[in-house]
């Protein structure tokens, strides 16, 4: 059975312009083995992307949200832009990218916390997850999930098993994409084998951050296969089964059923 689910891509990026429509109808459209992706929106250009992409293709589902490097150029209203956003389409199946990002400077850490709280309290009045984006703030973003308790999942895990066990308790999944593959990344491998199997997702966060032995090129859909042969000998189990199980945890989070094909 063709069951590969990507729980988070950028397919708006310019990395994929001249050929974005011809890769997402090969993808979704036959034979391939990828029979959904969800779009991660990160601002207003990208939300409205989405929103028209889900109408054109059956497989493709998209979020709402601001991504936590837009705090500093927000609408006037963001509140009122998603309420609205939300009146425009069906396959709005969460929020996000959201989240607390301190990489940078010249980000007011209050202004993130308090569009992280905004948006996160959206979500729980009209019953839909998050997609979580945390990025040198794990204090913070763990006191936030302390006193919310969403749920949704934190894209492009890279913490600690001992955090990824605390995450998974207050109800969270854990998604893992191409930084799983990498010879260097000890920790995130750790994380993913103490992960339940309810409760990872597989991702790619395309076009960034493709996977052994593509990395440095533009990243797709297709090359979740790496991603789940390399979780298969984390855990000791077939790939197959894998990316089985994390697209049935990328449904039942979402809320969506996808066709596949025997």
């Amino acid at each position: 059975m063709n069951k590969i689910i990507d729980s988070h891509t950028h397919y708006n990026s310019r990395e994929f312009d001249g050929r974005r429509d011809e890769l997402l109808t090969g993808m979704l459209g036959g034979d391939s083995p990828v029979c959904g992706v969800i779009h991660a929106a990160t601002d207003e250009a990208s939300m409205l992307f989405g929103i028209e992409y889900a109408k054109r293709f059956g497989g493709f589902y998209t979020s709402i949200g601001f991504h936590p490097e837009n705090a500093n150029d927000l609408p006037e209203d963001p509140e009122g832009m998603l309420e609205e956003m939300l009146k425009r389409s069906d396959k709005i199946c969460a929020v996000g990218e959201v989240g607390l990002d301190y990489h940078y400077e010249g980000y007011d850490r209050e202004v993130q916390i308090r569009l992280l709280r905004m948006q996160t309290e959206l979500a729980a009045r009209h019953g839909l997850p998050l997609i979580f984006h945390c990025r040198n703030a794990t204090e913070d973003f763990m006191s936030l999930m302390r006193e919310y308790r969403p749920r949704g999942v934190v894209h492009c895990f890279s913490g600690s098993a001992e955090t990824a066990r605390e995450l998974v308790s207050l109800g969270l999944y854990l998604g893992f994409g191409g930084v799983l593959t990498y010879h260097n990344s000890k920790r995130v491998k750790k994380a993913f084998a103490a992960v339940p199997e309810d409760r990872f997702l597989f991702e790619t966060d395309c076009p960034y951050l493709a996977p052994e032995p593509y990395r440095g090129e533009i990243c797709d859909s297709y090359m979740i296969e790496q991603v789940a042969q390399c979780g298969a000998e984390i855990r000791g189990t077939d790939a197959d089964r894998l990316k089985e199980l994390a697209a049935e945890n990328t449904e039942r989070l979402f809320g969506i059923r996808l066709q596949t094909e025997s």
